[in-house]
């Protein structure tokens, strides 16, 4: 996300990229042209979702708020306020379910997957694969890193099903 982002920024393209987790400061999190948030940004921004928060956590339909959905919708909002041209955003845990999910991409990459996680995303690759596959939309380009074979599957059903040219890193390019 980083390098894709700073081919973007380096380009002369206005970049957001939101990743997690930070290492660091929290503000690494939102960065704009390669450089994080400012803390009395990120402070702004915190009190515009304030009341929004609140809002939804009194009524909980669907359970409190996480950070990282917290932190995602200043991501977003940031990057509308300031109005960046590309977007590169690192979904959480995994895809299908993640707060990230919620875009509209113009490509959808996806990393080696391994065994991570996996009280969430399940005890397989196979499964895995069907949790971070889950970013996938219809039409839209995919492009992956080698996987194991059970996972590449997973991947490449679901590119049919939805209409998506697969593109594998190490055999495609």
């Amino acid at each position: 996300s980083a390098m894709v982002a700073s081919i973007l920024t380096n380009a002369g393209y206005k970049t957001g990229l939101y990743t997690s987790p930070h290492l660091l400061s929290y503000t690494e999190r939102i960065q704009v042209n390669c450089r994080p948030i400012s803390e009395d940004d990120w402070a702004k921004l915190v009190e515009t979702i304030r009341p929004h928060v609140e809002a939804e956590n009194a009524a909980a339909e669907f359970g409190q708020l996480t950070t990282f959905e917290l932190y995602t919708a200043m991501a977003f909002l940031h990057f509308r306020n300031v109005r960046c041209e590309y977007q590169v955003i690192e979904v959480g845990l995994g895809g299908r379910l993640d707060a990230t999910n919620v875009v509209d991409p113009s490509v959808c990459v996806i990393t080696s997957i391994s065994f991570d996680h996996m009280d969430v995303l399940g005890d397989t690759l196979a499964k895995i694969a069907g949790e971070k596959s889950g970013i996938i939309k219809p039409g839209v380009p995919v492009v992956t890193a080698p996987q194991e074979p059970e996972a590449l599957e997973v991947i490449a059903q679901r590119c049919r099903e939805k209409n998506c040219r697969l593109v594998k890193v190490g055999e495609d390019v």
